[in-house]
Parts: C-alpha cells; structure tokens; sequence
C-alpha cells in the first residue's frame, strides 16, 4: 500500500524540525514532493555534534533548493547548563555501535526542540509544525499521547492552535528508506560523535545509519572516519 501523508496536498506553510539526519531529511522531501511550502527549523543546542549537524544539513537543503523550500531559521536552546556531565555535552561515554537504542536517550528532548519552533510558529502565523519520529522510536516523549498532551498545554500557554504533525509515526525505518530512494542522502548526518564533519563509524547511531541503508539493499554513500582512517593506513 502507498504511503500516505497525514497532510494535505498545496494548502499553507509547514513548520519541519529538522536534523540533518534521515528521517527529517526524508520528511523534507516528502513535503516538497507533495506541494507544501516548508519552513525548516533547527534548534542550536551547542551539543557534541552540532557544528557537523549543521553543516551537512544546509547541505542537503542546498541540495533541495527550490522556491517553496524557506530559507533555515536556526533557534538557540543551549543545553550544557542543564546537562553539564552528560555524554552528549563531554563526549565522555558516547554510546557505541553495540549499544541498544536507549542508550541515546536525551532527556526531555522532543519538549525542548518543539517548544521554540512551535512558539516562532505561532507568532509568524504557520499552523502546522511537523516532526519525523517513527513508530519504532522507543521514548516516551515520541508518543501520541504525548504529543497530544504537549500539543494541548502548549496552545493553552500561547493562545495559539499550531498542530503537532508526525506524518511516519505509524510507518517502518524501511519504508522511511524507501520514500527517500533519489533523494541527496548523502548529504544527511546521523552521528554523535563526528571527527570534524565525517561520521565516526563506530557509535549508536553510526550503526542505525549503515543498517538503514541495508534495509533496503542501498549503497550506503557515507564517509566514515573509521574507514578512511583504515584506509590511510594501508596506504602508508
């Protein structure tokens, strides 16, 4: 069955957080594909991977230029204050490939990416802000029911009525991959802790990248420090 989307073909500007990473990368497309202008948001929270994040997501959004894609609205929410030792400030501890998915959990991270780009929404007149959690993402605040509370207490908080959007919510990393066959994937960035702008091949979520790719039998287009640096050495 085709994919889809919760939203409506044309119809007015959308927000979209976005990482640099697959999933919203892909949701990018999707929305383009379908005749939305988009807005893209980033918010700036000065952890382990951001200059990186960055730099391959304004990448990618060159890469996707075209007249209903908005120009990058970066939003600052420093974090180290309230994270101080945590591995994601340090990169003391950076969960590796063999770790389970939780290990990369951020504490309260959907609720302090969505409040600010939910909050410049409201105030520049968009309605809809969309995010790209799947329905494997095992946190609780990626849940309907959080969103759906979150949603509610924020639109009280403002006297607004921004929607909350999650349009993979209800389908598969595959088919995710799937969606995003012709797009620039390259350009997309899932590590946490890079060697300058390269993935570094060896954490968590260098590991779920390579795998996503395997789901549906792509070459994976990355360049990981890992194997470049292998690759010097053997030609020393």
């Amino acid at each position: 069955m085709p994919f889809e989307m919760p939203l409506r073909r044309q119809g007015p500007p959308v927000g979209l957080l976005v990482s640099g990473g697959l999933d919203s990368s892909i949701l990018l497309g999707q929305l383009l594909e379908r005749g939305r202008t988009v807005q893209p948001f980033y918010i700036a929270s000065g952890l382990l991977w951001q200059s990186a994040e960055l730099h391959w997501l304004r990448r990618f959004l060159a890469a996707m230029a075209c007249s209903r894609l908005r120009s990058l609205v970066v939003l600052e929410l420093p974090l180290a204050d309230v994270y101080e030792s945590h591995w994601s400030v340090t990169g003391i501890g950076v969960p590796e490939a063999e770790t389970p998915d939780e290990a990369v959990y951020l504490p309260g991270r959907n609720a302090l990416l969505v409040i600010k780009a939910a909050l410049w929404c409201r105030l520049n007149g968009i309605r809809e802000l969309a995010l790209a959690p799947l329905s494997s993402n095992p946190f609780a605040d990626a849940t309907p029911e959080f969103f759906a509370e979150f949603q509610s207490a924020l639109n009280r908080a403002t006297l607004g009525d921004v929607r909350l959007v999650r349009p993979f919510d209800r389908i598969s990393k595959r088919e995710v991959m799937q969606l995003g066959r012709g797009y620039p994937l390259q350009w997309t960035f899932s590590c946490i802790h890079p060697s300058a702008t390269l993935h570094c091949g060896q954490c968590n979520k260098c590991r779920e990248r390579r795998e996503a790719f395997r789901l549906i039998g792509a070459d994976d287009p990355t360049a990981y420090a890992e194997s470049l640096g292998a690759s010097a050495a053997r030609k020393a």
